[in-house]
């Protein structure tokens, strides 16, 4: 392996997500800030929830509905 090339690696980085939950795990970041994790996602919580966050689901259900009548 070459010498200097690789990333550092955080054996403690703190991974933050919207929800408020706060975690450790290894990466080669320090800090990690993701929109969904294991404790507000709706295949853990079994909560149907739509994440939507580009506005494809209301496209889809305008094309559904026009398709529908």
């Amino acid at each position: 392996m070459k010498p200097e090339i690789h990333p550092n690696y955080y054996h403690n980085a703190q991974v933050q997500c919207v929800c408020g939950n706060a975690f450790t795990t290894g990466s080669t970041k320090p800090v990690i800030r993701v929109e969904i994790c294991s404790n507000c996602h709706p295949f853990y919580t079994g909560q149907q929830r739509i994440v939507d966050t580009a506005g494809q689901v209301e496209r889809f259900q305008r094309r559904f509905g026009l398709r529908g009548q």
